[in-house]
């Protein structure tokens, strides 16, 4: 707009009321930036044009944000995300905080300014602090919370059912007959990681197991588990199954051990979690816990399209927990 406008000699405010057919532009003025406009391939940017006005007309455009968009598992729910607000006549806007707090408030703060109608977001891992969650609360801006919940702050929040899937993931690990069965975790002050291992933690206990605080670790991703897991199985007793948060780090163990020429599933099991497409790329192909990320996105979507809308009270917070489901594969006997 400001190159069309320059030709013309004219402000970017008059090339904008052109191209929307205002009357208060003369119709042969309109008429040459429009022919010009097309010449050069101009095209309204509709979320653009959405943001310069939210303030004169209800927004309909929903931020969501998302730890990395390369996991599985985020754009699964991203999917989700997008579909159902596209059948509720909403648009998206994505951002990724790439696990850092400081991108995530800024995030915040972005779609603050903007406007939008509402935000769905996974916190960063290192998220401490909730200002900028607050901040758009106490807007009107209605918040859902999905994966990564926080205990800090009252908001709707979508989930998997992290604890029974854990539960059934190590009582699977135990009746295959693997007795020293080692948890690779994220960092604690997630919501998510003490519920996995609270399910790791009972199930142990639940299939009469040695509780062994040496076999649980801070490790939830592939490269660490690579690094970590040779170390891991130098210790004078060690473990012979391996419970992962995700499939990632599952995957990294498996790969860690094959190449220690460790026997995957008849001596040493592995169990991961997230079900996705890498799950079945490796082989023997990858046990793992499904979490149904899609369904997961659209609950949180509708959640929020009904807080935006009136349909739900903004000040009554939501919980909804989605279901998890075992899929038994070559990892384990």
């Amino acid at each position: 707009m400001k190159d069309i406008a320059a030709h013309f000699g004219v402000s970017t405010a008059t090339v904008s009321r052109a191209l929307s057919d205002s009357p208060s532009i003369s119709p042969q003025r309109r008429q040459a930036i429009q022919d010009y406009a097309r010449e050069h391939d101009f095209v309204p940017n509709p979320i653009g044009r959405q943001l310069r006005h939210v303030r004169e007309h209800p927004s309909r455009l929903i931020g969501v944000i998302l730890p990395q968009m390369v996991h599985y598992y985020f754009s699964t729910v991203l999917s989700g995300i997008e579909e159902t607000a596209s059948q509720r006549g909403y648009q998206i806007i994505c951002a990724q905080s790439n696990e850092d707090p400081e991108r995530e408030k800024q995030i915040c703060h972005n779609f603050h300014r903007n406007r939008v109608c509402g935000v769905i977001v996974s916190q960063a891992k290192g998220t401490k602090t909730y200002e900028h969650f607050h901040l758009l609360q106490d807007s009107g801006i209605p918040l859902v919370f999905y994966d990564r919940i926080s205990t800090g702050i009252e908001a709707s929040r979508v989930v998997v059912d992290d604890y029974n899937g854990a539960f059934e993931a190590v009582c699977h690990l135990a009746k295959c007959g693997y007795k020293r069965i080692a948890f690779y975790g994220s960092p604690m002050n997630m919501e998510i990681s003490k519920n996995r291992y609270n399910g790791y933690k009972d199930a142990i206990f639940h299939s009469k197991l040695s509780q062994t605080p040496d076999l649980v670790f801070n490790c939830d991703d592939r490269t660490t588990a690579l690094d970590l897991t040779p170390l891991v199985m130098r210790c004078p007793n060690p473990p012979d199954a391996f419970f992962c948060v995700n499939d990632d780090t599952a995957i990294g163990v498996l790969h860690a051990l094959k190449h220690l020429g460790c026997d995957v599933p008849s001596k040493i099991g592995i169990c991961g979690f997230t079900n996705g497409e890498r799950a079945i790329a490796c082989d023997p192909m990858l046990t793992t816990v499904e979490q149904r990320g899609h369904r997961l996105g659209q609950e949180a979507a509708n959640i929020l399209i009904d807080q935006a809308e009136g349909i739900l009270p903004k000040d009554k917070v939501q919980r909804r927990i989605i279901r998890t489901k075992l899929i038994v594969r070559g990892t384990t006997k």
